[in-house]
């Protein structure tokens, strides 16, 4: 069985691990040895982004309620 294309790009996934401060773990043992809470922080800052990037191309829309 073949592995699940990525959603996120390696740049994305890049910049979000430098902003938690685990890039240095990834550059010398590799994704799998970034601990699970870090993953799950860098999938919450991923969302967060991918919120923020949805609210603004939609910011002057009706607003829920209305």
């Amino acid at each position: 069985m073949s592995r699940r294309r990525g959603v996120m790009s390696d740049e994305l996934k890049y910049e979000l691990a430098r902003e938690l401060g685990v890039d240095d773990i990834v550059a010398k043992e590799g994704w799998g040895s970034v601990s699970s809470r870090n993953c799950g922080n860098l999938v919450r800052l991923a969302i967060e982004r991918a919120e923020k990037s949805i609210a603004q191309q939609y910011n002057g829309g009706p607003k829920v309620g209305e």
